[in-house]
C-alpha cells in the first residue's frame, strides 16, 4: 500500500492512495429523434457544473479503469451527490483478485469540499474508524486517488474545456442527450472553478503527466451532465492510464451526508 505523507505546520497528514494500493495488490445506442438544435458545445460543457448546482442532487455511478503493464482493473462506485452543497456519498467496490475472489470490503466514501472520508479503508485502519484525507494536499486532487472521481470535481474539471466538437445525439437510459468530445485543461479549470473546488484542482494541475485531459460529455435537453468520461495519465511508479466515467441519473433524489465525529476519525499511521 503506498502512503503519501504531507507535513503542514508541524503536523503530519497521512493520505493513502487507494488506486496505488489496489494496483500494487492486484498486479502481484442512438436515439431516433434528437432533442433539437445543439447549443454552442464549449459553452454548454463549461457550464455543466453550474447547471448541476441548480439541479440540486442526483444519483451517481462511477467506474474507474486503470491500465499499466498490460493489466487492466476496474473499480466501481454507486451513491448520491448533493451538488448544491458540494457533498456526496459513494460505496466503492474494489475488484476481485485474479482467482475471482473478493479480497476487499467495499469502501464507503464521503465527498466534501477539500476532504475525502473513507471507511473500511484497510491498511491497518480499524473497521469502525474513518480516514480523513485533505484533497488539496493530494498530488491528483482526488481525481483518481479514491478509486472514483468525485462527481462534483468531474463537472468542475469541464470548466477548462477546449477544442470541443459536437459528436451527435444518442440516448442514455431512455433520455436523449447530446454527445460532446474535447480536451480539458486542468490548470485552466482550476482558475475558473468554484471556490470549493479550486484547491483540489490546483493540486491536480501539478500531479498528472499532462494538464490536458481528453473527455466525452453527454448533456440532456436541460444542459444537465448525464455522463462524462475523462482519460487521465497518472504517474506513480510508472505511468498509469486511467479512464474515469461518471453517470448521473435520478435528479432530485434526496442525498444526506453525515460526517463522522472527530472521535471516529483514525489518528494513527496507515500501514504501508
Amino acid at each position: 500500500m503506498v502512503v503519501h505523507e504531507h507535513r503542514r505546520r508541524g503536523g503530519a497528514v497521512a493520505a493513502a492512495a487507494v488506486v496505488s494500493g489496489v494496483m500494487a495488490g492486484l498486479l502481484s445506442g442512438c436515439g431516433t429523434e434528437g432533442p433539437g438544435p445543439a447549443p454552442d458545445g464549449a459553452e454548454a460543457v463549461r457550464g455543466a457544473a453550474d447547471v448541476l448546482a441548480r439541479s440540486g442532487s442526483a444519483r451517481a455511478r462511477t467506474a474507474m479503469e486503470m491500465a499499466t503493464g498490460g493489466t487492466r482493473v476496474t473499480i466501481r462506485g454507486e451513491g448520491g451527490v448533493d451538488f448544491r452543497n458540494r457533498m456526496g456519498q459513494l460505496l466503492v467496490m474494489l475488484p476481485a483478485d485474479a482467482a475471482g475472489k473478493s479480497e476487499h470490503r467495499p469502501i464507503t466514501e464521503l465527498l466534501t469540499p477539500g476532504a475525502l472520508y473513507m471507511k473500511n479503508r484497510g491498511a491497518g485502519v480499524p473497521a469502525d474508524k474513518w480516514v480523513r484525507v485533505d484533497t488539496t494536499a493530494l498530488s491528483d486532487g482526488n481525481l483518481v486517488t479514491g478509486g472514483a472521481t468525485d462527481p462534483v470535481a468531474a463537472a468542475e474539471l469541464l470548466r477548462g474545456a477546449r477544442d470541443v466538437t459536437y459528436v451527435g445525439e444518442t440516448e442514455l437510459a431512455g433520455t436523449k442527450v447530446r454527445h460532446y468530445r474535447g480536451t480539458t485543461d486542468i490548470g485552466r479549470a482550476a482558475r475558473s472553478a468554484s471556490p470549493h473546488a479550486r484547491g483540489a484542482l490546483e493540486a491536480a494541475a501539478k500531479g498528472f503527466s499532462t494538464d490536458l485531459v481528453p473527455f466525452d460529455a453527454y448533456l440532456d435537453e436541460e444542459g444537465r451532465l448525464r455522463k462524462v468520461r475523462h482519460r487521465f495519465s497518472y504517474v506513480n511508479n510508472g505511468v498509469i492510464d486511467v479512464s474515469s466515467t461518471t453517470l448521473l441519473y435520478g435528479f432530485g433524489t434526496p442525498v444526506t451526508v453525515q460526517l463522522p465525529a472527530s472521535r471516529d476519525i483514525f489518528a494513527g499511521k496507515i500501514a504501508e
